[in-house]
């Protein structure tokens, strides 16, 4: 039994999730990432006196859809505070956030393992806030240089329960975190631009114990892996200090990718009280049960009624299930093929292979797949059919369909010279052209040597210049040599 194993970790997570609005949280400046250096700002985003803040009723209608989805308990009155605290790239000195009325309460996340169990992470609050600028230390060699675009771009924080006991319940958690909010449209989840962000509370106790360790905050962790990788660091970091008699200090700690590790950024025991207050400028907002409703009834379908539709009605398996709701525009594409076909497993075959490696081939994403979905679906019918095979299906008619979306499968099919012959009467001729070059094998398969059926199939799908139908073709030989 290894030293590590008489621990427990203890871990929570807070998301911040950037909201694709086109203006600010407080202000009609427009938000936008990649922008020249400070141009998306104004006398509002900048603090300047007398100036006043307006809520972006559009983040308002994200955080109740949010809530909606997670089965969070959503607040009708809700009040803003004001978070003081000095920092380069925060104009005003405080940030206006919510306190004690997070417009969401409870709700949860259902998290897919790599072991195929699931596990319920609970929530505590998801509230609104806006985003401070951005300090640039790799610039410029003497000076830190302040962006100020991002300063006021509306958030909505997620805060868990410390249900978390690895990294790899964290990395299965954010995947569902990004799959859920970019299915709800209200953020793209991009780490590296830094619109979905982590910082993860990390103790270590004895397995058993009753009060939790000493709490350390990790923050700076710019992909899902790293989060984990993080984690796991941070456990043993915790867990040897403890074994060698050392305490562990309440702390913010950073992640360097490069080395693997964590290091110290300030200790906690020195942090300031953030002294919040009721923000003056704002008053409260309203959530009443019938705008609740009404964004309800436009929700869209969400990744978890997706993966339970796929596997329980459509019988696909668990992974195609996860692989085609992995991206809400390829399972928006393939809820419209199946409306063309019932083949289900084929449709998912079909977009997770050839339409996948077409994709790939040219760096497109399926938002730039021009194909219709019906197209596919023509070529799924003559596979089922027995018209075509799937070789010929995926290697010549697929990309030559691509070139030519005006035309029909079977226009294709004909043109290239690939319809498959399923005329029996014309097929045992062939088959008996084949079996007569080898007289001593068909003894032998009768004699016992089954094995040998495969050599006649090839045999006689050559003949027919491989349009032979490879399932009629099959069972018309095996017939034919059991006479």
């Amino acid at each position: 039994m290894s030293v590590y194993d008489k621990y427990e970790t203890v871990i929570g997570l807070e998301c911040h999730i950037q909201l694709l609005t086109k203006t600010k949280m407080y202000s009609n400046d427009v938000a936008e990432y990649g922008a020249l250096p400070n141009t998306n700002i104004s006398v509002v985003t900048l603090g300047h006196p007398g100036t006043l803040p307006v809520v972006n009723s559009k983040a308002i209608e994200f955080a109740v859809k949010l809530g909606i989805a997670v089965n969070a308990n959503i607040r009708e009155e809700n009040q803003f505070a004001r978070k003081n605290y000095f920092y380069a790239d925060l104009p005003k000195g405080y940030q206006i956030t919510q306190d004690k009325t997070p417009i969401c309460t409870g709700g949860f996340i259902t998290a897919k393992l790599k072991d195929g169990n699931t596990k319920k992470i609970n929530l505590t609050r998801i509230h609104m806030e806006e985003d401070a600028g951005k300090s640039l230390h790799d610039i410029d060699p003497f000076e830190t240089l302040i962006d100020l675009n991002r300063a006021g771009t509306p958030l909505l924080e997620i805060v868990t329960e410390p249900d978390f006991r690895s990294g790899e319940e964290a990395y299965a958690y954010l995947t569902e975190v990004r799959k859920l909010v970019r299915y709800l449209d209200i953020c793209d989840g991009n780490m590296e631009e830094g619109s979905l962000r982590c910082d993860a509370n990390i103790s270590v106790m004895l397995k058993g114990a009753k009060e939790f360790g000493k709490k350390v905050e990790v923050k700076n962790m710019n992909s899902f892996r790293n989060v984990q990788r993080a984690i796991d660091f941070e456990i043993k970091r915790q867990i040897d200090l403890i074994e060698e008699g050392k305490l562990i200090a309440g702390e913010t700690r950073s992640f360097d990718a490069v080395k693997g590790i964590t290091f110290s950024l300030r200790s906690k025991e020195n942090a300031n009280d953030y002294r919040y207050f009721p923000e003056p400028d704002l008053q409260p907002v309203f959530v009443t049960q019938e705008y609740i409703n009404k964004i309800k009834k436009d929700l869209p379908v969400l990744p978890d009624e997706l993966f339970n539709l796929y596997t329980k009605t459509y019988k696909l398996t668990e992974y195609d299930a996860l692989q085609l709701i992995d991206l809400k525009e390829v399972a928006a594409y393939y809820n419209k093929l199946v409306t063309f076909t019932k083949n289900y497993k084929s449709a998912a075959n079909w977009l997770m292979g050839p339409v996948k490696a077409w994709l790939n081939e040219r760096a497109l994403t399926i938002s730039e797949f021009t194909l219709a979905p019906e197209k596919i679906a023509e070529i799924i019918y003559l596979i089922d059919e027995g018209k075509i095979s799937n070789a010929a299906a995926a290697q010549s008619i697929f990309p030559e369909l691509m070139n030519n979306q005006t035309k029909t499968a079977e226009q294709i099919a004909k043109e290239l010279d690939l319809l498959q012959n399923s005329n029996s009467g014309e097929l045992q001729g062939i088959i008996d052209s084949a079996l007569s070059k080898f007289p001593e094998k068909v003894t032998e398969y009768k004699n016992g040597k089954v094995g040998l059926l495969g050599m006649f199939v090839g045999e006689a799908m050559k003949l027919s210049k491989g349009k032979a139908d490879p399932k009629l073709l099959n069972q018309l030989v095996k017939e034919t040599l059991e006479k």
